[in-house]
């Protein structure tokens, strides 16, 4: 089986900015794409893109889950890192015509249809250091995907540090950039204390992981950080909270400390996961801790993580009611 997201659909569907206004967007192949070396994008990282997926359903149809929030979040990056304003309006229809034209290719349940909408900046000066691109290009790029737990839901190994994943103001920008910087504390971790990735937690603050958020499962409470513009905010992040508010769960968005984390974590009931677009939640199993490893609850993950990934998929697939209006029919 291929590699998570190596797999692209032939064609992509791209628009440019230029002279002021968008192209209208066009079907391309999705092979490469013309642009000059000099190009913003290259040497002032101006990037932002998004991931969500698409799901067919037992009738057939095909679903976009929670489009208008990944829609918004992509405006507020290119905005964030001034880039030409999108147009969501565009944007949307960008994305759902692309997977209606490619939606024989989306696979049955648990496989999906992985979009991956992307912004760059596209002017040729290398010049512009402190000014922002007045050109750009926006594509979407479609990639089917199998099953994340084709091999079983490993719980997961965390190095806790004292470092921010990035710049404090550049969190909650889904761009490039955020997940460079963090590359390099994750391959330490790894080849230190075979760490599947690292919790950043800049003054004890326990904030997010190189690619995902992170959530404390105390019995009937979630504990997560509240939004504030130093990390992502996830959507599978607010669909989880969702779906834990609907259970009768308490959510705590909050600041949560190292010592408190480790004080939960040491309850037999204890869980704790990362929750994003590819793996929707993933179970944490071991926290690393200035050199000494402390087991999350059993360390096998739990029932409540469990539960709460059945429950966003199962309305992801069509299996159960989608109350709060996150499908958007293609097909």
């Amino acid at each position: 089986m291929s590699a998570f997201g190596t797999v692209f659909s032939p064609e992509m569907i791209i628009s440019r900015f230029e002279n002021n206004s968008w192209s209208t967007p066009q079907f391309v192949t999705a092979d490469s794409i013309p642009m000059h070396p000099g190009a913003h994008v290259l040497h002032y990282s101006s990037t932002c893109f998004e991931g969500l997926k698409a799901f067919r359903h037992n009738d057939g149809s095909i679903h976009v889950f929670r489009m208008d929030k990944n829609v918004a979040r992509m405006a507020q990056s290119s905005e964030l890192l001034s880039l030409p304003k999108v147009d969501p309006t565009m944007l949307a229809a960008m994305i759902t015509d692309i997977v209606r034209r490619f939606a024989a290719d989306v696979p049955n349940p648990p496989g999906s249809m992985y979009i991956r909408p992307t912004h760059i900046g596209t002017e040729a000066s290398i010049g512009k250091a402190a000014a922002p691109s007045v050109s750009s290009m926006l594509y979407v790029l479609l990639s089917p995907v199998g099953d994340y737990f084709s091999g079983g839901a490993k719980p997961l190994r965390l190095l806790l540090e004292d470092s921010a994943r990035c710049a404090p103001h550049m969190g909650m920008v889904k761009s490039g950039g955020n997940y460079a910087s963090a590359l390099q504390p994750i391959m330490k971790a790894r080849a230190a204390v075979q760490a599947d990735q690292v919790l950043f937690c800049p003054n004890g603050d326990v904030q997010e992981t190189g690619a995902a958020n992170f959530l404390l499962i105390d019995g009937n409470e979630i504990i997560t950080k509240a939004l504030d513009p130093s990390f992502l905010h996830g959507v599978t992040r607010d669909s989880i909270l969702t779906l834990a508010r609907d259970r009768g769960m308490k959510v705590s968005e909050r600041q949560l400390t190292v010592d408190e984390l480790l004080e939960r974590a040491a309850k037999p009931d204890c869980e704790a996961a990362l929750s994003g677009t590819a793996a929707v939640l993933t179970p944490v199993g071991t926290l690393i801790h200035d050199g000494k490893e402390h087991q999350v609850g059993t360390g096998m993950g739990g029932n409540t993580t469990n539960a709460l990934r059945q429950a966003l998929n199962e309305i992801q697939w069509g299996q159960a009611s989608d109350s709060h209006g996150w499908l958007t029919k293609v097909c």
